[in-house]
């Protein structure tokens, strides 16, 4: 898109040039990013910005059982409430580069350009992880839609360029894999303790699962006909199959 389409808007991102180009995020699309699930229950995670999207990190971090710590010399309600139950710790006033101490996470949410540069950048010398709302150049990892269900969880991106079709598919993948495959995880679950105790190595391992998933009659056809105790006989039977001699 040529630059005169962006005619009026400022730049946000920390090249500060006066009127967005988006030329710093021309190579966004090809950027090769590493996906991770990471385990945040009682990492601490920093969100500066007290708004509706301030909220919205805080919740997705709560979900994941981290301990936040909220900045922003205001707040919505729901924020309030939040640090007034004990589930955040709010610290009324203007960021400051100490906040990032300790912490694994910083998410910048405010609408004030400079204050999300600024964080991104301490961040950035602290060798931490770091996103800055809607602002991709700004950012060291970015946030996909995510799909939950039970034990399932499936991630989402588009590398930045359209969070509204990386809503769409999410809805999308959301009908396709649904609660079956959510029961499907849990009973695999079950049976990986007599796994690791009586299979010897990790091929023997992923064939034993790789022959109950894929094998017949499916197991998601079951589960989706309500018929749990029917994959139960299936897992017994290749426990069977598959115990040595």
């Amino acid at each position: 898109m040529p630059p005169q389409a962006y005619a009026g808007k400022e730049c946000v991102c920390q090249h500060r040039k006066r009127i967005c180009d988006q030329s710093c995020v021309q190579g966004m699309l090809e950027t090769p990013f590493y996906i991770a699930c990471l385990r945040l229950t009682g990492r601490r995670c920093l969100v500066v910005g007290g708004g509706n999207i301030g909220l919205e990190k805080v919740e997705g971090l709560l979900a994941c059982d981290a301990t936040v710590t909220l900045v922003a010399p205001d707040a919505h309600l729901e924020l309030i409430q939040l640090a007034l139950e004990g589930s955040i710790r709010w610290e009324r006033r203007p960021y400051e580069p100490s906040d990032l101490d300790g912490c694994l996470i910083a998410i910048a949410a405010t609408n004030v350009s400079e204050v999300n540069i600024r964080v991104f950048e301490d961040a950035e010398e602290r060798a931490m992880l770091v996103n800055v709302v809607d602002v991709p150049p700004l950012c060291n990892f970015i946030l996909p839609a995510i799909v939950r269900n039970g034990p399932l969880a499936i991630a989402i991106s588009t590398a930045g360029a359209s969070p509204a079709l990386a809503k769409r598919m999410k809805r999308e993948i959301a009908d396709a894999f649904g609660e079956p495959y959510a029961q499907l995880a849990v009973l695999l679950n079950q049976a990986r303790g007599w796994a690791k105790a009586t299979l010897a190595t990790y091929q023997d391992r992923k064939e034993f699962f790789e022959s109950i998933v894929n094998g017949e009659p499916d197991p998601i056809e079951l589960l989706r006909a309500g018929d749990v105790h029917a994959v139960v006989d299936l897992i017994l039977a290749a426990q069977r199959t598959f115990a040595p001699a």
